[in-house]
């Protein structure tokens, strides 16, 4: 079977349809998408997700469906992080611990990212989830005192 080049151009435009629905939060569109064959783990030229684009902007409804339709929660974009990294950085705790309560793997630098934007509670969430202690130094440093460097900085700026 042969595609036309129509048919591949349409393809690619219900791909980006879907990547959009995903950071919208357009859940029940892009479920359709999905039940009629859409990849679960269709990815940007950046190699991020579509659960990557939901966790990170934010989109719970969006992001449990992805889950539950078994978007693999340890993808790696472009930059090496998984969507739980991403999340860490945006500081959204209810992101995070639906990621982790479904089986992300939080061993990897969601704490780094979360104590280097001052991420306070996260980093409190990750370490009562068990988090591998030799994550709690950055160079030397502890998590927590670079947690609250940086909090005290953002404050600053803002003020």
């Amino acid at each position: 079977m042969e595609i036309t080049q129509e048919e591949e151009q349409r393809y690619s435009e219900l791909q980006l349809l879907a990547l959009n629905f995903s950071r919208e939060g357009n859940t029940d569109e892009l479920e359709k998408m999905l039940s009629y064959g859409m990849n679960i783990n269709l990815s940007t030229m950046k190699n991020d997700s579509l659960l990557m684009l939901a966790s990170y902007n934010g989109n719970i409804e969006t992001t449990k469906m992805l889950i539950e339709k078994g978007a693999n929660l340890n993808q790696t974009n472009q930059r090496g992080q998984t969507p739980l990294e991403g999340v860490c950085f945006k500081g959204n705790l209810p992101m995070v611990k639906l990621l982790v309560e479904s089986g992300a793997n939080f061993e990897g630098k969601a704490i780094i990212y979360a104590s280097m934007f001052g991420n306070m509670e996260i980093v409190k969430y990750l370490k009562k989830q068990g988090i591998n202690q030799k994550t709690y130094k950055i160079f030397g440093i502890d998590i927590d005192f670079i947690t609250s460097l940086t909090s005290k900085v953002r404050r600053f700026l803002k003020a």
